[in-house]
């Protein structure tokens, strides 16, 4: 019989732990909310969409990348980005709604479900033409971190301006119904890992960068909400181009 390996080098284990260390700032994050802690909540969700982009990028630099990583990958996306942010939101505001809030809850993490899967089966495809790349860094639909930022994005809002209003639940259950709808949709949304800079615009792509980490120091809800805002705003501008260009491609 062949003997077990015992050994496991630490490049290969790295990547499961932190997503793993961001599946518990996810079940943290419904922790905060259950407690009324929202600020706290929101950021053990960015947390663990920090963890979640780290664990991927640590997997293709180690060559780690495993089905079984993959798998793990999504049941913590399905937490950290499906049930957690709909928990904080629900606690925020949708328990007003009754059972159409909780509803709207349900339809979030159900789409969610639904986008990872898809996400996964797309992703083993060979040769498969949706998932993102270089030369088409596009996801199809809204991937699952962006949602869950997006439906915090009330939320936001109230930490920065203090007016009420944004705690209406029709505003919060809009935008889930928004969000959801886009997870599962085919409308392509940008893949920043794979968006390429080209070299006269890397200075000022790098200055933007500085700026923004600067103002998230100082001015954190307003920074995030504010990037929030142009990311959902570039959505329909991103199909717009991509669907141009397909209509080039098929001329």
């Amino acid at each position: 019989m062949a003997e077990l390996k015992d050994d496991v080098p630490f490049g290969k284990f790295l990547p499961n732990a932190l997503t793993l260390v961001g599946l518990c700032c996810g079940a943290t994050a419904i922790r905060f909310a259950l407690s009324d802690n929202w600020e706290a909540a929101v950021i053990a969700i960015v947390c663990a969409a920090i963890f979640d982009m780290l664990d991927g990028r640590l997997a293709r630099l180690f060559g780690a990348d495993s089905a079984f990583g993959a798998q793990l990958d999504s049941l913590a996306d399905l937490v950290s980005f499906g049930i957690a942010p709909s928990v904080v939101v629900y606690t925020w505001t949708l328990h007003e709604g009754g059972g159409a809030g909780w509803a709207a809850v349900l339809i979030f993490c159900a789409c969610c479900a639904l986008r990872l899967a898809r996400f996964n089966v797309e992703a083993a495809a060979p040769h498969d033409e949706e998932s993102p790349t270089p030369a088409h860094p596009y996801f199809t639909g809204l991937p699952t971190p962006a949602a869950a930022c997006l439906i915090l994005l009330p939320l936001l809002l109230s930490f920065q301006s203090g007016l009420g209003y944004f705690r209406d639940p029709l505003i919060s259950g809009g935008m889930i119904a928004l969000t959801s709808a886009l997870m599962v949709s085919r409308v392509p949304t940008l893949s920043v890992k794979h968006l390429k800079i080209t070299r006269q615009f890397r200075a000022p792509v790098m200055g933007l960068i500085a700026l923004l980490l600067g103002s998230a120091v100082f001015a954190p809800w307003a920074t995030m909400a504010a990037c929030l805002i142009v990311y959902l705003a570039y959505i329909p501008v991103g199909a717009f181009t991509l669907g141009e260009r397909k209509a080039k491609i098929a001329k």
